[in-house]
């Protein structure tokens, strides 16, 4: 099975107990373009990531830095 990197921005809206839908208004964009953004399908514009981390407030730095995870047995 693929390891797949943790999506940061789902991450970070979970932290922070928002919804693709609260973010989606926020941004005045449709609620499936979020969703992509928060599976890797498709990435936001830089303009609209700065918009994205200035509303969760995050730093660009921590939204891309990647996320480590680990299995249960201690591998990555």
């Amino acid at each position: 099975m693929e390891n797949r990197p943790t999506n940061r921005l789902k991450v970070i809206l979970a932290e922070r107990r928002q919804t693709n839908k609260w973010l989606a208004a926020q941004l005045g964009v449709d609620q499936t373009t979020v969703s992509k953004w928060c599976t890797n399908s498709s990435q936001p514009d830089i303009f609209t990531f700065s918009r994205i981390c200035r509303l969760l407030n995050v730093s660009m730095e921590d939204m891309i830095r990647e996320v480590s995870t680990t299995t249960t047995d201690g591998n990555r």
